[in-house]
């Protein structure tokens, strides 16, 4: 046989379908609930396992009540609600790498009953599977085969890891702390680098915490901490492509109040879990061209593609809004205080150099009805639009996390509620490459034997040997040999003589 097979591998990423569902949450809140006022919603995602055709997957959707209960007191509650899906897609294959992300998109309180609260969860599912596609091409082993050959860049998929670390906030408060009301901790992916045998992932932890103080007033802060964490892939040198994804563990954070001789603290320890990919590219020799000087050859093509991860880009933008209060609600005489706050992502794309990215934020507010001493809440929701110019391919791969900062409600008129904020966004891309090798070479009939020990070639202004020399059915030695005096690529039309063996 005058070819063997040569394998090499390519990264592919696989796109989950997204999809939407809901799970029905039963919160435990220890106490007789009278009125929610703030529900803070997350989902993690705690497990996966790949099998043929499907991906199976579970998670915690963590939530933290704000309410008040009969006696009119101000309480908080935590509770874990466990759920499972899956994701169906016939090139899944048993033991692959993924990558899944559940996002809350709405929720609703179906029900109260005594301490207990029905919600509805809308969750949106997304992810990837990355794993190594095994491509053919071939090798010769014939003297009679003529080849060319070409350096082709493949990307290979190295590994992936998943690490969970402890990043601790605190904000020193002016007055006495009587309660702290409620946590929120959001997490910035904002640069992921490659080392020897490891991956850096850096960003910031982004807290925010309600409080309130022996006035009986509530006061609010943002608390900034940075990371950055080294995780091993074994194989991984600086030159990898390598991308990477945080969240927050919403059900391990702890909030604590320290006092000491310099007075009240916060302190908040927020659990963060990276997942890191990393790709690794090398120059391979292969097949370009190929004839043969005995036989005609059939050969066959295959073209693929190749994923490979983009240096991360972080955008940032303002968004502002309104809500209107209808009739029926009650009018705002002050604003207490206002949490929940999270983001939904509804679209992403690139135009025209420019990367967008679209969504809702939403917040609970919180406020006072001096008419009969009423307190009473209310979801604002804030559609927006970021975007910033790019060096992102069109058709690229986007994966966006975005969290707000910074985030203000006055109210205006008493039924006019006015919203701003500051967004981040953290944005993972890949991009696709298209090549293609020969997969496969078949030798046919062998050719007629020249009859003639002479011929004259004319060759075209242009023509490079290799392409005389497959036409000719002749190895370009021959050709060189018998031309001395030619140069190629030829810079005039040219006679070429070539010799046979005459065969009787």
């Amino acid at each position: 046989m005058a070819f063997e097979t040569k394998n090499f591998n390519v990264a592919n990423k696989l796109v989950l379908e997204k999809s939407e569902f809901n799970v029905e949450c039963n919160v435990l809140l220890g106490d007789n609930v009278s009125k929610i006022l703030v529900a803070s919603i997350d989902a993690n995602v705690n497990g996966y396992e790949t099998l043929n055709g499907v991906l199976n997957y579970s998670g915690t959707i963590d939530t933290k009540i704000v309410f008040l209960n009969e006696n009119g007191e101000l309480n908080t509650a935590c509770s874990s609600c466990p759920f499972s899906s899956k994701f169906l897609n016939e090139d899944i294959v048993t033991g692959q790498n993924a990558f899944v992300s559940v996002k809350v998109v709405d929720y609703s309180i179906e029900s109260l009953n005594g301490d207990n609260a029905r919600i509805s969860v809308m969750l949106m599912q997304s992810g990837f599977i990355l794993a190594n596609k095994e491509i053919h091409t071939i090798e010769n082993t014939d003297e009679n085969v003529c080849c060319k050959y070409d350096e082709i860049d493949v990307v290979k998929f190295l590994g992936s890891t998943q690490e969970t670390f402890e990043v601790g906030c605190e904000t020193v408060v002016r007055e006495k702390v009587k309660k702290i009301v409620l946590t929120q901790s959001n997490v910035l992916v904002k640069n992921v680098e490659a080392g020897v045998n490891f991956v850096t992932i850096g960003g910031d932890v982004i807290t925010r915490v309600i409080y309130l103080n022996e006035n009986d007033k509530f006061e609010d802060g943002y608390m900034y901490d940075s990371f950055k964490e080294e995780v091993e892939i074994e194989g991984v040198n600086r030159d990898n492509y390598v991308e990477g994804v945080a969240f927050v563990k919403q059900e391990d954070v702890a909030a604590e109040l320290v006092t000491d001789e310099k007075g009240d603290k916060i302190v908040v320890k927020v659990p963060v879990c990276v997942n890191v990919f990393a790709y690794g590219q090398e120059r391979l020799q292969v097949i370009k061209d190929l004839y043969s000087i005995k036989n005609e050859i059939n050969t066959t093509v295959q073209s693929f593609e190749m994923a490979k991860a983009e240096p991360l880009e972080v955008i940032e933008g303002k968004i502002e809004g309104a809500l209107t209060l209808g009739e029926e609600q009650p009018r705002v005489d002050k604003i207490l205080f206002y949490g929940g706050n999270y983001v939904t992502i509804t679209n992403n794309y690139i135009n025209d150099g420019e990367v967008f990215v679209e969504g809702i934020a939403r917040v609970n507010v919180v406020y006072l009805n001096d008419e009969d001493n009423s307190w009473h809440s209310v979801q604002l929701d804030t559609p927006f639009t970021i975007s910033e110019k790019t060096d992102i391919k069109q058709g690229a791969v986007l994966s966006v996390n975005a969290t707000v900062t910074d985030v203000d409600v006055s109210v205006k008129k008493g039924r006019e509620l006015l919203y701003e904020a500051k967004i981040k966004a953290s944005i993972n891309y890949t991009t696709t490459d298209v090549s293609a090798v020969i997969c496969e070479a078949a030798e046919k009939e062998e050719y007629e034997p020249k009859d003639y020990a002479m011929e004259v070639v004319f060759a075209k202004a242009g023509q490079e040997i290799w392409d005389i020399a497959k036409e000719m059915k002749v190895k370009e030695e021959q050709i060189v040999v018998q031309n001395p005096n030619i140069m190629f690529p030829l810079e005039e039309d040219t006679s070429l003589i070539l010799f046979y063996q005459k065969s009787n």
